[in-house]
């Protein structure tokens, strides 16, 4: 039985596309998004990010659009634009406002609008709010309402899903709560967390990230110790994590548009407050060096083995932010790559998940294809694609030249099944 709310889902990427198909089973839902090129090719029924499965997008109740004027036959707004940071590491907020103001323009009395996307504390009351009432001319709390449930999705993820993942949803009143969670309820399986301050909801979000990016950061840290120590880190954390209550991280690189971000929101909110936060700064300055940590390791042991020259070669396995998927957003692959370039090493790059023309108009970067790659120095093992663990040393094996070696980022390679005439280094 269809619910009678009509839902606009405002931005089709990672987190409004699962939302727009998952509500379309239930209620009638506009998926709205300013690329026009994806909204023809999703209302073919075609997802080229693969986030959704092609014949999920063939639902007569979901409709695809870019035309704002149909943004005023919903009653139901959820915002699901990205909030990324600019080159200062700032938070961007254009897309964010741009979209409020969207919708303020077709708010309607007791409509309601849900925001998903990270933020800081208090920046959906304190800038969403306004440009809705000034765009609407209405007033919140009394013609309009809003809420926030932050979205908790994870590439790549099929354990995780939406429907079973607990969803924090929060509201500015306790019937506007009431309501949202009934929309909600109907696709999601877990529990419902509600909070009656909106606040404590965008804390805890960006938090989430936050704590996952200092402990990665201190992984990272411990890896730049036990270098120095000729220890393997991955033997450290295997012997530590026979104690009951020890978590379990790794080291690596931390991209992407959550972890790799978020904590630049609290951090941001934070200095305007007056209080510099030394932890999370840290961490983020110590996960934002493993890139040229990495490459510079690589080419510490090309010099040793006196094999830079015009020929020296080095390959890197991955491109995408994390294995399996193929978002590039943030992807820390890139500071490997342009450190190398800066010693005036070749550097290819192959990554089977990734749009080749997004990564060179993003990057400036050409991929090069698997059975093009030149015989490699030195072979970096950036990205776990299920595709490279396949093949694993056999993979290795026709890519390199004689007495090559290998950097595994994330240790995944078996070691018992090393071939004798490659070395290995591991992070």
């Amino acid at each position: 039985m269809k619910c009678s709310r009509i839902i606009a889902v405002i931005g089709l990427g990672y987190v409004g596309l699962p939302l727009a198909v998952a509500f379309s089973k239930h209620n009638k839902v506009i998926g709205f998004d300013i690329d026009e090129i994806r909204i023809k090719e999703l209302s073919r029924g075609v997802d080229k990010l693969n986030i959704e499965k092609d014949q999920n997008l063939k639902n007569k109740d979901l409709n695809f659009t870019s035309d704002v004027a149909k943004l005023s036959e919903a009653d139901f707004y959820i915002v699901a634009v990205p909030t990324p940071i600019n080159e200062s590491r700032e938070p961007d907020l254009t897309s964010l406002l741009n979209a409020s103001r969207l919708i303020g323009r077709n708010l309607k009395n007791n409509d309601i609008v849900v925001y998903e996307t990270t933020v800081y504390p208090g920046l959906t009351e304190e800038e969403c709010l306004p440009l809705l009432e000034e765009e609407s001319s209405l007033i919140c709390g009394q013609d309009f309402f809003i809420g926030y449930s932050p979205e908790r999705i994870n590439p790549g993820d099929e354990q995780h899903t939406l429907e079973n993942t607990i969803k924090i949803v929060s509201a500015q009143d306790a019937d506007t709560l009431d309501i949202i969670c009934e929309v909600y309820s109907k696709i999601i399986k877990a529990e419902l967390y509600k909070i009656n301050n909106i606040k404590v909801a965008e804390a805890a979000k960006v938090i989430e990230n936050t704590q996952r990016d200092i402990n990665i950061a201190l992984m990272n840290e411990l890896a730049l110790i036990f270098n120095r120590m000729d220890i393997d880190t991955h033997d450290v954390l295997a012997a530590a994590a026979t104690k009951w209550n020890f978590v379990n991280y790794t080291p690596g690189l931390v991209g992407g548009h959550c972890i790799g971000v978020d904590p630049y929101y609290l951090t941001h909110k934070s200095l305007r407050l007056g209080y510099s936060p030394r932890v999370i700064l840290s961490g983020r300055s110590v996960n934002d060096s493993m890139g040229f940590y990495i490459a510079r390791c690589v080419v510490k042991e090309l010099v040793k083995r006196k094999e830079i020259n015009h020929s020296t070669n080095v390959v890197i396995l991955g491109f995408s932010f994390k294995e399996n998927i193929s978002d590039i957003r943030n992807t820390r692959v890139i500071d490997i790559v342009e450190e190398l370039e800066a010693y005036d090493i070749n550097v290819q790059v192959n990554d089977p998940h990734v749009n080749k023309s997004d990564v060179f108009d993003e990057y400036n970067l050409t991929l090069t294809e698997i059975e093009q790659l030149d015989p490699a120095d030195a072979v970096i093992f950036a990205v776990a694609h299920d595709e490279f663990l396949k093949d694993s040393w056999q993979l290795i094996k026709t890519l390199t030249k004689q007495n090559a070696f290998v950097f595994d980022v994330k240790s995944v390679l078996p070691r018992d099944e090393k071939l004798e005439n490659i070395e290995l280094f591991r992070l």
